[in-house]
């Protein structure tokens, strides 16, 4: 029996983790992508984080973004093992407050995670700088929260291309042929869109259904004998939620801005000034660190915050929606995937369907 033919749309972290498991799992892939750099992929800070992205209306995105977390260790071993450290660290998150009232926040965080059965430790501000000596005096208090995890997003990505390329990938840096197939060139059994917000130019049945949210960050560089940090750190500033992602690189990854704005990738003066403004609240070394790199990305969002996979045609399967959580997921959707074109199920917390049963299969 000949191999399943699959056409993979889109060259980030979820369409090379797709490609990835689809060619493992025997089939032959061609990926499309003409442009890797317009992706959120390339611009996200790779924290992986469901803990402290949990949200009580999202059960099922917490406990997919758990057991994702628990895939990431074989994961990332079976990447670095082609030859390129993807750059996965374990060493934990640091979640902060400045005011008074960042405090109750993070009290009230603890409290919801201790009633999902999420043991979190609590911190005085002291502790948190026992932690992390660079923080400034100005930190209240904070929560050490263990299972949540980081990757370097770009050494991923680069892990990820020699991976798929090791396992005979072939990479296509066109546009997706409009054509049906095979009438132009490139055979194919089943297509896979994973072209994050732009899925829906491709798929006109999820139109509404995944939006573009631009999220800007700042890249820093440390400095002989700049202050570093040896974990993420997560801070509410005044209410406002910014990261501070370190690499081992010496680099920092501050981020991220949130705004519907729609196909625009622009970097904003006040952007760059909020997210620079609250970073040096809570790490003051900020000021020695280099500006490496501005940039902006655009997070494909679905209503309710989970992502998109599933088909929406006999040989057609969208993976998307993934919003802020499409690295921690890449795991898991990659093995959905792989499912689906085999012939299996979709997860009903994830399926098209779920939104509209007239408007997807």
């Amino acid at each position: 029996m000949s191999a399943v033919r699959v056409a993979v749309v889109g060259g980030g972290v979820i369409g090379l983790s797709c490609a990835w498991a689809l060619v493992r799992d025997g089939a032959r892939v061609t990926v499309f992508e003409p442009d890797q750099s317009r992706g959120a992929s390339l611009v996200g800070a790779g924290m992986l984080a469901p803990i402290t992205e949990a949200h009580p209306t999202e059960p099922a995105l917490l406990a997919a973004g758990r057991a994702a977390v628990d895939a990431w260790p074989e994961f990332a071993a079976a990447l670095a093992a082609t030859g390129v450290d993807p750059g996965y660290r374990t060493n934990g998150t640091l979640v902060v407050g400045y005011t008074a009232d960042d405090v109750v926040a993070l009290d009230e965080l603890a409290a919801r995670l201790a009633a999902l059965e999420i043991d979190v430790e609590r911190l005085t501000g002291s502790a948190c700088r026992r932690l992390e000596p660079a923080l400034a005096p100005g930190v209240r208090a904070g929560l050490d929260v263990p299972g949540d995890h980081s990757v370097d997003n770009r050494a991923l990505l680069r892990a990820l291309r020699a991976a798929t390329d090791a396992a005979g990938v072939t990479h296509v840096t066109t546009a997706f042929p409009p054509a049906p197939a095979g009438t132009d060139g490139y055979e194919r059994d089943v297509t896979v869109l994973a072209a994050g917000a732009w899925t829906p130019r491709l798929a006109p049945q999820l139109d509404g259904l995944v939006r573009p949210v631009r999220g800007e960050n700042l890249r820093l560089a440390a400095r002989r004998s700049t202050p570093v940090l040896t974990r993420t750190v997560r801070a509410l500033v005044d209410g406002r939620g910014v990261y501070l992602v370190p690499r081992a690189t010496g680099e920092l990854v501050v981020g991220a801005t949130q705004d519907e704005v729609g196909f625009d990738r622009t970097v904003t003066a006040g952007g760059v000034h909020r997210l620079l403004t609250d970073a040096r609240r809570v790490l003051p070394a900020i000021d020695e660190y280099a500006l490496a790199e501005t940039s902006a990305g655009l997070r494909p969002m679905s209503p309710d915050g989970a992502p998109v996979v599933g088909h929406v045609g006999d040989d057609t399967i969208v993976a998307t929606g993934h919003g802020r959580n499409g690295i921690l997921l890449a795991p898991l959707t990659a093995t959905l995937v792989a499912r689906l074109v085999n012939g299996g199920t979709a997860d009903p917390a994830f399926a098209p369907g779920r939104f509209s049963a007239t408007r997807t299969r």
